[in-house]
């Protein structure tokens, strides 16, 4: 399956962002602990503006036009690609960039324009081979897990491109106010609502029937107490690793 590139993927999807894409006060933090004393700021693949500091100079940087509209601030975005950051370098204290690399048509070429760019690099993706780990890929969509698998760097892909990394796991708490797709594992329901499935990417990017055949598979379950047999131990878990992970990496000659 080919998959669309970033400002495609998010023109068609985007429209439901500020309602199910609500950052999460303890990811945010964590983001904001790992930037740090900067003051100046990119962030890459920005979209509507998630986790973005409130207190820094920030420049968006997003290529979808439909995502920069839904900002409360799109005459400061920067209308372009990661791979293409038009700034000078060691333009900025810290690049961010969230939940958007695998994304990127050219995801090496990004992450060296990021450091290009900026002292330090500060990135929240996540390990593709940790993706079927969780209920919802393994027992109804194993497709997921090869499309991630084939489109998301390998974890250890970001130190061969950055040089040394920190990576610090990110944990999802049970009541994840952002919608990925690992946000409602505590609450299966939630994936019977289209709306909410709309904002997750890997959805938009499979055949209807694929998607329509698994969630009735996931609805039976519920209906007949098959999932909460099986998981009911999650009701006892207050967060979950699922393989994010934010990276943290200096420049070169930044230090």
């Amino acid at each position: 399956m080919k998959q669309l590139s970033h400002p495609k993927v998010y023109d068609a999807i985007g429209g439901g962002y500020r309602r199910f894409r609500v950052p999460d006060p303890r990811i945010a933090a964590q983001i904001r602990d790992a930037i740090g004393d900067a003051t100046t700021v990119c962030n890459v693949g920005a979209g509507t503006g998630s986790y973005e500091p409130t207190d820094l100079n920030v420049t968006p940087v997003e290529p979808s036009e439909r995502m920069i509209q839904q900002r409360d601030d799109p005459q400061r975005v920067v209308c372009a690609r990661a791979e293409a950051l038009p700034f000078e370098d060691g333009a900025f204290d810290v690049a961010m960039a969230v939940l958007t690399v695998h994304h990127w048509v050219d995801q090496a070429k990004g992450l060296k324009e990021m450091q290009r760019v900026s002292r330090r690099q500060v990135i929240l993706t996540f390990d593709p081979q940790l993706v079927d780990t969780f209920w919802l890929v393994r027992d109804y969509l194993p497709e997921f897990a090869d499309f991630d698998k084939a489109r998301a760097p390998a974890i250890e892909s970001y130190g061969a491109v950055l040089g040394d990394c920190r990576m610090d796991p990110v944990m999802v708490p049970w009541d994840c106010t952002d919608g990925f797709l690992t946000a409602y594992w505590r609450r299966p329901e939630r994936y019977l609502d289209p709306d909410a499935r709309h904002v997750i990417s890997t959805f938009s990017q499979f055949p209807a029937d694929i998607v329509s055949a698994a969630i009735k598979r996931l609805a039976d379950d519920l209906d007949s107490g098959a999932w909460e047999r099986r998981y009911a131990h999650l009701r006892e878990r207050e967060s979950m690793d699922f393989g994010y992970r934010l990276i943290i990496a200096q420049s070169p000659g930044s230090a």
